[in-house]
């Protein structure tokens, strides 16, 4: 599915290359030889993976904000990219709700602007706008949604992104029509892995009350959403963005999310991390008036993705918990995560340490 080697000595430019997956990112990257520049804001937690994993060694790291074109111009044209991949963004939902002017500002413009840099640029070949499976006009449909279902995220962030999905399409059908550089959107579903130390997610939570010897305070423990590994989403991201550069027929929007069996409640995965941390944790449901509208029922039709390049998950929900968790306990007794890192992702790749 993916050439990792295809990326040996590419130009690859990366916003949002500070937070959770862009440090994720930047390590298979810098692993896979490219030349690798990112543009983001400082680290968004503290403690902060970027920083375990000293990232701004094995790249050329740019701290700007996505909203200011001519900085970014000047750090996208200067790296001279063949390959763009836009994950900067404001990602947490009960965030969107305080602050909602930056939150659009951030995700709708700053789309607008890594795409007026790319068109200006001219050296793209392949560009990726992460986005988010949030944003479908959510029905609470039984079926997963596909591609083709109608935008309309319900909550200021969810809604931002499936403005980030129209801009990126009125760009693509203005200024690309003519080939030259190809260009996809990706909509992921929820994420989970080791080093995420963000507010309001279900695994940096559990850990945190893991490390206070506390249950678990689960918001909305019913909902059901499309959790998955990190690394399934990355490479996956990896894979468009080569096959798009590769043959611009690929271009499009894609769903990235797990298979429906692994689908599950937040409480369910609350349990599996709690099978794999032991220590005899639990969690208690604690509803949150204030926490905003969040939906209760999402999944993706992942159809597209699997018949374009015959992609398919590599691990299931326990495995991901699993792998979660190894490394978040190595972390916390201050032993190698870095290892532990690079160890998941050549399990990942099916690369032998024999």
């Amino acid at each position: 599915m993916l050439d990792i080697d295809f990326y040996k000595g590419k130009r690859v430019f990366l916003t949002g290359h500070t937070g959770f997956k862009g440090s994720w990112l930047c390590r298979i990257l810098a692993r896979a030889g490219a030349e690798l520049t990112g543009y983001a804001l400082e680290p968004p937690t503290d403690p902060s993976l970027f920083s375990i994993i000293g990232a701004d060694g094995l790249m050329t790291s740019v701290i700007g904000d996505i909203r200011n074109l001519g900085m970014l111009e000047k750090a996208l044209c200067g790296a001279r990219p063949e390959i763009v991949i836009h994950m900067a963004a404001q990602p947490i939902v009960r965030d969107s709700y305080k602050d909602p002017v930056y939150t659009y500002e951030t995700n709708v413009m700053g789309a607008v602007n890594i795409l007026e840099c790319v068109r200006r640029c001219g050296t793209v070949k392949s560009f990726l706008n992460v986005t988010t499976d949030k944003v479908y006009c959510n029905n609470e449909w039984e079926w997963g949604y596909r591609e083709t279902d109608t935008l309309d995220g319900y909550d200021p962030y969810s809604n931002s992104k499936s403005c980030s999905e129209l801009v990126t399409s009125a760009y693509r059908n203005s200024f690309f029509t003519g080939g030259g550089c190809a260009i996809s959107t990706a909509r992921a579903g929820n994420v989970i892995g080791g080093g995420d130390f963000s507010k309001d997610r279900i695994i940096p939570d559990c850990v945190r009350a893991a490390e206070r010897g506390e249950n678990l305070a689960l918001r909305n423990p019913h909902s059901i959403r499309p959790y998955q590994h990190v690394l399934e989403t990355l490479f996956a991201y990896l894979m468009i963005a080569q096959k798009q550069h590769e043959d611009g027929k690929y271009a499009g929007c894609y769903n990235v999310g797990p298979d429906e069996s692994d689908c599950v409640t937040t409480g369910r995965l609350a349990e599996l991390f709690c099978k794999h941390y032991g220590g005899g944790l639990g969690w208690e449901n604690r509803s949150d008036d204030d926490a905003g509208h969040e939906a209760d029922f999402l999944r993706l039709d992942c159809s597209r993705l699997k018949s374009a390049f015959g992609w398919r998950p590599r691990w299931d929900i326990e495995k991901a918990v699993a792998k979660a968790v190894e490394w978040t306990k190595t972390y916390l007794r201050k032993g190698d995560a870095v290892q532990v890192m690079d160890n998941q992702i050549d399990d990942y790749l099916g690369v032998s340490h024999v």
